[in-house]
């Protein structure tokens, strides 16, 4: 059992690592980008002209990720898989119910807020550095920036919705991405 949760471990880290280096970011130093948050985004990703990308995002179940941490059935499935602490303290959870990533506290700008759950830059990156207007409306810019733009939305999506979830569902990426896509219209 160890081994197959070993090799699963070492399959999604690969995967995460193909995601990741399928899209573009420039040598810029990676490590000055910041989680700044959903608030940050909000501002310009909520208008009819960006497709109401926040409305999406704010009536999906990855805005309230966090919240499902808070209940009892979520400190049950914790403790069932042997952890000692309420879902909600336990990294193992708390890394796809808010980043789809270990949290490093040096990663975040005060306005992140970890209870706003899977935020738009735990798919797109760390927006410290793209968040400008003046960045964002040039897309290579937002990208050499840190902006990321999955080619396989699909494997992005299976580092967090996968077998090692304990309460892991057949993940249906066809269906499900119908529930959150948010393109910006084409003008």
């Amino acid at each position: 059992m160890k081994k197959k949760a070993l090799i699963t471990g070492m399959v999604l880290v690969l995967v995460s690592m193909v995601v990741f280096s399928s899209t573009s970011v420039s040598s810029k130093n990676t490590a000055s980008f910041k989680y700044v948050g959903v608030s940050k985004c909000q501002t310009c990703h909520k208008t009819d002209a960006q497709g109401k990308q926040f409305d999406i995002w704010q009536n999906s179940k990855h805005s309230q990720a966090w919240k499902t941490l808070q209940t009892d059935a979520a400190d049950k499935l914790a403790k069932d898989k042997g952890f000692s602490t309420k879902a909600a303290e336990t990294p193992q959870c708390i890394k796809c119910h808010v980043l789809g990533k270990d949290i490093v506290p040096d990663e975040l700008a005060d306005s992140f807020v970890k209870e706003d759950g899977v935020q738009c830059e735990t798919c797109h990156g760390p927006g410290s550095e793209y968040k400008a207007m003046s960045v964002m409306k040039d897309r290579q810019k937002a990208i050499d920036n840190g902006l990321i733009i999955a080619s396989d939305k699909a494997q992005l999506c299976i580092t967090c919705h996968n077998p090692e979830s304990p309460s892991y569902k057949e993940f249906k990426f066809d269906e499900y991405w119908d529930k959150i896509k948010h393109y910006k219209p084409k003008n």
